[in-house]
């Protein structure tokens, strides 16, 4: 067993696994603190690296392309301080850490893990159901369904139409941005209907505008990766284009609609702003920006 102890947490690797586990102490952010232990399988590893610093280094596990739904989920965008893959380690440590970095390299080569992108998730990402209160409403995700209920700061566009809920199978993607604390993120689940939608989150109803606290909305990653993990592997997307059914070659899951399924789904948006247009729940300027909003985007 090879572990290193550190305020940051703890990593331990028996050869099989490396046991992530995040420290207790305050300065460790909240999102990893959430996320929890997380058990790396040997073949979900590409590499591991100590970068040493003058008064700390730290230990990186690099991941195989495909193979965790948090970093298929996040894009590499989390906050470097987030980074569940990331170990601060005190200089005097540094030996225990190039040890630990050392066995995971040796196991490497002896069990010849292969370097190429993973055909399927090796890790499980967060457990079922999750929910997330952030700074345009709550997120939580049960397995099978995505619900929005939005907060009462949330555009009124939004509140209007009531909570949203979406079955997983209608889902193509989820989309996520982190609120830097400069520049405002997002998390858009994008659907079948909606994948030419360019809304901008404050309006988008499949959205959630991450405008507030950053270490708070941050967990909004706990949600996305939890569907994404439920979602087609990206490696069958492509694979799922190629395959013919009754003489029909079948539409994976992700590929861009006809134009007939586009001019349905942009009539059907104007429906909507139409009726709420009328019922007065939108203004005039609000119509008329929203729908300008639509149409450049369709």
């Amino acid at each position: 067993m090879a572990e290193i102890i550190q305020r940051d947490g703890t990593w331990a690797f028996d050869g099989s696994t490396v046991r992530i586990t995040p420290g207790l102490h305050r300065s460790v952010p909240l999102f990893r603190q959430t996320y929890g232990e997380i058990a790396v399988p040997l073949e979900a590893v590409s590499g591991v690296v100590l970068e040493p610093e003058r008064k700390r280094g730290r230990l990186r596990l690099r991941l195989r392309e495909g193979a965790d739904p948090l970093l298929q989920a996040t894009g590499g965008r989390l906050p470097d301080a987030a980074d569940p893959y990331r170990l601060a380690v005190d200089v005097e440590r540094t030996g225990i850490a190039e040890y630990v970095a050392e066995e995971i390299r040796r196991a490497l080569l002896l069990d010849q893990i292969p370097k190429e992108p993973a055909k399927a998730y090796l890790l499980p990402g967060p457990p079922v159901p999750v929910s997330v209160r952030s700074s345009d409403g709550t997120v939580s995700f049960d397995g099978t369904r995505v619900r929005i209920d939005w907060a009462d700061t949330s555009e009124r566009v939004k509140r209007a139409t009531g909570p949203r809920v979406i079955d997983l199978g209608d889902l193509v993607r989820v989309e996520w941005l982190p609120n830097s604390g400069h520049e405002d993120g997002f998390v858009r689940f994008v659907t079948r209907e909606t994948v030419f939608s360019k809304l901008p989150p404050e309006k988008d109803p499949y959205a959630l505008d991450l405008w507030g606290s950053v270490r708070r909305d941050l967990l909004t990653a706990l949600v996305a990766t939890a569907v994404t993990a439920r979602l087609p592997h990206p490696s069958t997307r492509a694979a799922a284009g190629n395959h013919e059914d009754g003489g029909h070659v079948a539409r994976p899951a992700g590929a861009v609609p006809p134009a007939a399924d586009h001019h349905d789904v942009l009539l059907r948006r104007l429906r909507e702003l139409g009726e709420l247009y009328r019922e007065g729940v939108l203004t005039d300027e609000e119509f008329a920006r929203t729908k300008a909003v639509v149409l450049r985007g369709f």
